[in-house]
């Protein structure tokens, strides 16, 4: 076999794998560009959805602290263990 021939195998294969790639590309609806793009916008949404659940995570979280301590009984239990602490403290001055 001549050094040409090897070349032109060499260039054979390459043409078929890029032709092999760019028909799997096709077929799942990416360009080139897009191919790697979309793997970075997926990742993207990713993090962005992972991101976004923390998020409201929190904001319940904040919800809860702050109509927690303003509720009712919220208030009913502040107040009844203000009465037991004096009761206490009335207790320890008698003995």
């Amino acid at each position: 076999m001549s050094f040409w021939t090897a070349v032109v195998i060499m260039l054979a294969i390459i043409a078929f794998t890029e032709m092999v790639k760019s028909k799997h590309r096709h077929r799942s609806g990416l360009g080139d560009e897009q191919s790697e793009r979309g793997q970075h916008q997926t990742f993207d949404r990713t993090e962005e959805r992972r991101e976004l659940d923390e998020l409201r995570e929190r904001i319940k979280v904040l919800e809860r602290i702050a109509t927690d301590n303003n509720s009712l009984d919220a208030r009913e239990t502040k107040r009844i263990s203000a009465e037991i602490e004096a009761l206490r403290e009335k207790q320890t001055d008698r003995d």
